[in-house]
């Protein structure tokens, strides 16, 4: 079975393969994540950059061409609190992030802390 890395170095890897504008927005969304709960664990899945607390997979920072998504895995139950996650996933939500746009670092916290709260 394949394991995830979750090495600073891999990490670092992750950012400098990204481009200018990718960079800026999966870094605030990083900062946003960590700052709200710091003990949780980074790692690269999938070739995103992936939240996990205590093995759990809670958040994802998915880039696309013109847009990042902040992807919460269990987003589904925090639909009625949140209104601004999307999507139709059985039980993953997002939120998009578009390029260039300033970061709305209360709402990435309060759902980060939903999130955490929700896996119970």
């Amino acid at each position: 079975m394949r394991r995830p890395i979750h090495s600073a170095a891999l990490i670092n890897s992750f950012f400098d393969s990204l481009t200018a504008d990718q960079r800026d927005v999966a870094q605030a969304l990083q900062q946003a994540i960590l700052q709200a709960a710091p003990h949780l664990r980074q790692e690269v899945k999938w070739g995103n950059l992936c939240f996990s607390d205590e093995g759990e997979n809670l958040i994802a920072i998915v880039l696309h061409k013109s847009q990042a998504h902040m992807q919460v895995f269990n987003g589904a139950q925090l639909v009625d609190q949140f209104p601004q996650l999307e999507g139709t996933a059985r039980g993953m939500r997002l939120i998009k992030c578009r390029y260039r746009q300033p970061i709305d670092q209360a709402l990435v916290a309060a759902i980060t802390h939903a999130a955490i709260k929700a896996l119970g």
